[in-house]
């Protein structure tokens, strides 16, 4: 039987002004606040101090949505770890798919960013997954492993306390396929494999979510799964009794 406490997060993407959260986090206080599960909100951030200040006393922990890969210096539109640390941030998500799509984001990025999460005590959540073309050729696993190992380059096993990591498959989203709980969890499985050629037993102890579209009506089945240990969470987050029924998972 597995130590992994399970983690939610929901990730809000580029949503929810200051006023938007406030709402937001009043109501899904009372509705999470018997969770099994750690509760993770990952705001913009605009919103982040506010959701620190909110959430102080609860069960919930604030994230980011990304972290700069250096301490300080020229680097126009980043948010430092440093920064986020003094605000109460207590996550960050690194190399979610959207950044790497859209931003530009790699594995070497990804690598150096985690680093800088680990060392400033914020719990990275790094985000790997393949896409629809590289499903479909059946280059899922090359893909992952490239991913993870790049990720991971000169992590040490004792920092991996300080690391999630969240499943994405790229080619559920927005396509119309969805992937079935087996699916996640053989994929999953695989991750968590890769993890052991790397780190041996240290490997066991590492939460990974999945996170393609959990929400209230697959949640229970996809925690069911032996290699899933949470959720990151888009759209079903937006609403806090969405956001909770997947919390709250039987």
């Amino acid at each position: 039987m597995s130590n992994r406490k399970p983690i939610i997060a929901g990730n809000w993407k580029m949503n929810n002004t200051q006023a938007q959260a406030e709402t937001l986090i009043k109501e899904l206080i009372p509705l999470v606040k018997d969770a099994q599960a750690e509760v993770v909100v990952c705001a913009p951030y605009t919103a982040l101090e506010k959701a620190v200040a909110l959430t102080k006393g609860s069960n919930i922990a604030v994230g980011a949505q990304n972290i700069a890969w250096a301490d300080s210096g020229a680097f126009t539109g980043e948010i430092s770890a440093e920064m986020l640390a003094e605000i109460g941030v207590k996550y960050a998500i690194i190399g979610h798919s959207e950044r790497r799509m859209m931003f530009g984001e790699t594995d070497a990025t990804v690598n150096a960013r985690a680093k800088q999460a680990i060392a400033k005590g914020i719990t990275a959540v790094i985000c790997v997954g393949e896409t629809l073309e590289e499903r479909e050729t059946n280059i899922t696993e090359s893909v992952l492993k490239i991913q993870i190992t790049g990720a991971f380059a000169a992590i040490d096993a004792k920092d991996l306390n300080n690391v999630v990591i969240a499943y994405e498959p790229v080619w559920a989203i927005g396509t119309g396929k969805t992937a079935t709980s087996a699916q996640a969890q053989e994929t999953i499985k695989y991750v968590r494999s890769v993890m052991e050629s790397l780190y041996g037993k240290a490997a066991a102890d590492v939460r990974i979510q999945y996170g393609g579209s959990m929400n209230a009506s697959n949640v229970d089945e996809l925690m069911a799964q032996p290699d899933i240990d949470g959720g990151l969470i888009g759209g079903a987050s937006l609403k806090a009794a969405d956001f909770a029924k997947v919390v709250n998972y039987k």
